[in-house]
């Protein structure tokens, strides 16, 4: 496969939060697929062949004059990615329980040791969405499950579903590397009940699920709650991430009118997890 050319954005922002956190968002809903937060802003992450000189000019953020943001950005190669997040990325530990870790980092004494090496993929656990998903994973019984994770990124949920006993786990995600590197992430972790798939809602026709797990953005869970819904199980879960609190109403009414009842969220600087059952 030929080398990924991805375009680099460095963000320059203040206040720090939640600049960043918004701007992630607005950002993710334009086509950016990667992101590492440091002390200064934000550097994001977009494949060349998505991009353009306007890609921009929809981010609302950047025309709000009580935020300071300031840009520059560049070509990187896929292989200048690995030494960047090999520089930036730390293992995280998820209530004492599971620890979220790339290969070069030690072997931990946590309950669960997931290895990730998430090259130009979303979904290492240092995002607040992230980690709440895996806090609401780590409370629930998965054992002999069936689980979607939609939008896997790296596949870190759905590899913590397996190692939870789910009995059979699907990982979809729309972006060639994602899928790529969620095969990689699963087979170096020894899930072998996880299915790779590359696409999106339409390739939930005639699936059925105990439980699914969606950690995209707000507009995409609107437009596919009801698909997701169709694919429930009765009794099944509903695990969404990928939005703000203030975005919980619009959520839920459309959980509702597809048949579904709120649980309970988790919240973290504004992000929000939550849980509906069907």
């Amino acid at each position: 496969m030929a080398d990924l050319i991805y375009i680099e954005y460095n963000f320059i922002v203040a206040p720090l939060q939640p600049t960043s956190d918004i701007l992630i968002a607005q950002l993710g809903e334009v086509g950016f697929d990667s992101f590492v937060e440091n002390e200064e802003g934000v550097l994001a992450y977009i494949l060349k062949d998505s991009w353009n000189k306007d890609i921009l000019s929809e981010i609302q953020i950047l025309e709000n004059s009580n935020f300071n943001i300031t840009h520059q950005f560049k070509e990187i190669e896929q292989q200048n990615w690995n030494a960047e997040w090999e520089n930036n990325f730390e293992q995280i530990v998820v209530g004492d329980v599971c620890t979220v870790r790339a290969p070069f980092h030690a072997k931990p004494t946590t309950q669960f040791d997931i290895i990730i090496e998430p090259k130009m993929s979303f979904g290492t656990g240092h995002h607040e969405t992230t980690y709440m998903m895996l806090q609401h994973i780590i409370d629930h019984d998965f054992t002999g499950k069936s689980v979607l994770d939609m939008g896997s990124g790296t596949g870190v949920l759905a590899i913590l579903t397996a190692m939870k006993n789910a009995a059979s786990v699907d990982a979809i995600d729309i972006d060639n590397w994602c899928y790529l590197n969620a095969i990689e992430n699963k087979e170096r972790n020894n899930c072998n009940q996880i299915h790779v798939y590359e696409g999106d809602v339409r390739l939930l026709k005639d699936k059925k699920y105990d439980i699914i797990i969606a950690n995209i953005n707000r507009n995409i869970l609107l437009a596919d709650i009801p698909a997701y819904a169709n694919c429930l199980r009765a009794g099944g879960i509903l695990f969404l991430s990928g939005f703000y609190v203030e975005d919980i109403p619009s959520i839920t009414k459309k959980c509702i009118e597809a048949g579904l009842t709120f649980e309970k969220n988790l919240e973290k600087n504004n992000w929000v997890a939550v849980k509906y059952v069907f």
